[in-house]
């Protein structure tokens, strides 16, 4: 079974924190036999609060996406929110990610799987692993020939997320590539003043625990700096400490 790798910084800030990560991903897959899919977002869409960064936006934000592309040769991966967004998207990007929030917005559904491109669903933190049953077979039904599955934790209460890792066991009947989301599912949504907290110490138990579960692959949203990011600051993984993650997951000596 093929293992799917995607790393990347939550939002687009800069074109020199691309470059930044896109750098340290090159390497890690020329030392590791990897091949780590870039992620970045070009907006935020649904950040807590309506004075958070959101990114640059689609039209710039698919061209530092292209650029990527381009100088590193990496596959690039972007989330889109709504429906429009997928043709232009799927023009740059290798796949597009449907938001945990919008994943069983029909029509988003549809347009992604119109592109042709890879669509990764991430399960909403409302629902089961089986229940995601139904946003699959929408998007093959749209015409989409991969679609991917993504753990990522449920409501516990207020302002906290939990895992439940039976949910990847129950999503692997449903389609062959389950990832686990390993940063966000240690989010606090909401808890800290007007945006996400959480705490990135628990990143690589995730990624273990999915592992023993049986996920096929791993995200991360990692960051040099995580606690200057703009967006996502307390989960995102420390770049530096991503090489020996994965090398562990996947059972390589760096």
């Amino acid at each position: 079974m093929k293992q799917v790798l995607i790393a990347g910084p939550c939002v687009i800030e800069s074109a020199e924190l691309l470059d930044t990560v896109a750098a340290r991903l090159v390497d890690i897959n020329n030392r590791l036999g990897t091949d780590i899919i870039f992620k970045a977002s070009f907006d935020k869409a649904n950040r807590t609060s309506l004075h958070s960064f959101r990114g640059p936006g689609i039209d710039h934000g698919l061209l530092m996406l292209s650029d990527v592309k381009a100088k590193y040769g990496l596959k690039v991966l972007t989330d889109i929110h709504e429906s429009w967004q997928a043709e232009p998207a799927g023009q740059v990007c290798d796949v597009l990610q449907i938001p945990a929030f919008l994943c069983r917005q029909t029509d988003l559904l549809l347009a992604a799987a119109k592109t042709g491109k890879t669509v990764n669903i991430k399960k909403a933190q409302f629902l089961s692993g089986k229940d995601m049953r139904w946003p699959v077979e929408k998007a093959r039904e749209g015409g989409a020939k991969d679609v991917w599955l993504t753990e990522r934790g449920n409501m516990m209460g207020y302002n906290n997320l939990v895992v439940d890792f039976r949910n990847i066991v129950d999503m692997l009947e449903i389609t062959d590539t389950v990832i686990m989301d390993c940063t966000h599912s240690v989010q606090r949504p909401g808890g800290s003043d007007g945006k996400t907290g959480g705490d990135r110490r628990f990143v690589p138990q995730m990624a273990l625990a999915a592992k023993a579960f049986g996920a096929t692959g791993w995200f991360f949203e990692v960051h040099p700096h995580p606690d200057e990011g703009l967006s996502d600051a307390a989960n995102m993984l420390e770049l530096d400490a991503l090489g020996d993650l994965v090398a562990k997951l996947i059972n390589k000596e760096q």
